[in-house]
């Protein structure tokens, strides 16, 4: 069986649900990293990888090697990185690429502002930290015994770590691609980045997927055979595969699954990732040029133009869009995930006065029950500049308490904006007082 011929193209404007185009920040431009007001290699940096790095030398913490997975278990604990988070890309689209291929996939790790990439008989543990202001830093760690091991930073991986795709800042994607039997990229077939606006049968290409989802089919547990047909791929016995055993040595890695809920969650959090750290630049550098403007015109400090404002105000727009979920690819059959992994993210919390959570899910319909994302409580969220979060909680109130049911937002019903409202209302630190003081009768 053969999934349909895709574009044979490379887009950095991609195809959301098979028909919304993606907005406007996709594949604009590349943020300068040099900018004076990001200063990218530069500045100084507070994520969790530096903290942890300063325990080790420091002696307070201990990272402890195995003799089969070098120093990944005892990071993962170190990090709060549940293994059950665990999803297996098989495609050679890592520095590693020799050591990965279908018999020995690579495998990620990840929580809501780290993720971990093992290769099994690697060099090095490939790490990636978000950072409050500077959005996604590259380390990695040598797989070798050490009494204090060392983390290094690697702004090279900015080679392929930034690009249209992660909308012009450095950051992560979920790349689905055509694979040989070797598991080489057969880009000239066409690639899709996916997120949750991705019809699922443009997703996983490259990727083990265990778990069941109905008869809407998807790419991943599946190669090419015939190189006469690099876009069709045998899907035969790929489906709904909750045992991945006669695909590789499950019993090698931490976990034998590479859990289809983890991968919708994956898919989600690196493009929002990506939408936060380019927001805040964006803010940061229309702030920048501002200031100098008011300088120079002798304009009193913290007025804001009218480009200034659109700027940063279209930006925030295209975030609170993806924020709320609006374009996400309907679920048409339930998801079903075969690890703990759809119990243990959900309990990551937090939970209002009824016991809501923006991390609950769905999969039936969508990915969650209240479609406002999680990623609303990280760190990096609160490390947006001012102005930028300012607006983002003025628009989520607007849309939220029913001011604004304008076309884009209309698909919240009055249910989902009383639901996220209030878990909002009840479990976010820093929302401002209006949200409390102006709500309206009801909410």
């Amino acid at each position: 069986m053969s999934l349909p011929k895709r574009s044979r193209l490379l887009p950095l404007i991609l195809m959301a649900g098979g028909a919304v185009a993606l907005a406007e920040l996709s594949g604009s431009y590349l943020v300068p990293l040099d900018h004076e007001a990001i200063q990218y290699e530069k500045a100084p940096v507070t994520d969790f990888i530096i903290e942890l790095g300063a325990k080790v030398a420091r002696g307070e913490t201990k990272l402890e090697f195995n003799d089969n997975l070098g120093y990944l278990p005892s990071m993962l604990k170190a990090l709060d990185i549940n293994p059950d988070s665990q999803v297996l890309v098989f495609s050679k689209t890592s520095f590693q690429a020799p050591r990965i291929s279908p018999r020995m996939p690579r495998a990620l790790y990840f929580n809501d502002e780290m993720s971990v990439g093992f290769v099994r008989g690697g060099d090095v543990l490939e790490l990636a930290a978000v950072d409050p202001r500077q959005g996604v830093i590259f380390y990695t760690l040598d797989q070798e015994k050490t009494e204090k091991p060392r983390f290094d930073r690697r702004d090279t991986c900015l080679q392929c770590h930034q690009s249209g795709g992660t909308l012009g800042v450095p950051g992560l994607v979920v790349r689905s691609i055509y694979p040989e039997a070797s598991g080489m990229p057969i880009f000239q077939a066409g690639t899709f980045i996916t997120d949750h606006r991705s019809p699922l049968s443009e997703r996983w290409g490259g990727w083990y997927v265990s778990g069941t989802h109905g008869s809407v089919h998807h790419m991943g547990n599946a190669v090419v055979r015939d190189r006469d047909k690099p876009d069709q791929l045998e899907t035969d016995g790929t489906q709904n595969l909750t045992d991945l055993s006669r695909k590789f040595d499950t019993g090698a890695y931490l976990v034998p699954t590479s859990d289809i809920v983890a991968l919708l969650v994956l898919e989600h959090q690196t493009h929002m990732t990506n939408l936060i750290t380019r927001v805040g630049f964006e803010t940061r550098m229309a702030l920048h040029y501002q200031a100098g403007i008011n300088k120079a015109f002798h304009q009193p400090e913290g007025t804001l133009s009218d480009s200034t404002q659109r700027r940063i105000d279209s930006a925030v727009e295209e975030m609170v869009r993806y924020m709320l979920f609006i374009d996400e690819t309907p679920i048409l059959s339930p998801i079903k995930g075969v690890s703990t992994f759809t119990k243990t993210f959900p309990a990551r919390g937090p939970r209002d006065s009824k016991g809501r959570s923006l991390r609950d899910f769905d999969l039936t319909r969508r990915i969650f029950t209240y479609p406002l994302t999680y990623m609303i409580y990280s760190k990096q969220f609160d490390g947006m500049p001012q102005e930028a979060r300012d607006r983002i909680y003025r628009r989520l109130y607007d849309i939220l308490t029913g001011q604004d049911k304008s076309g884009k937002y209309a698909k919240l019903s009055a249910e989902d904006r009383r639901n996220i409202f209030e878990i909002l209302r009840g479990t976010k630190k820093g929302l401002p007082p209006y949200w409390t003081t102006e709500a309206r009768a009801g909410y």
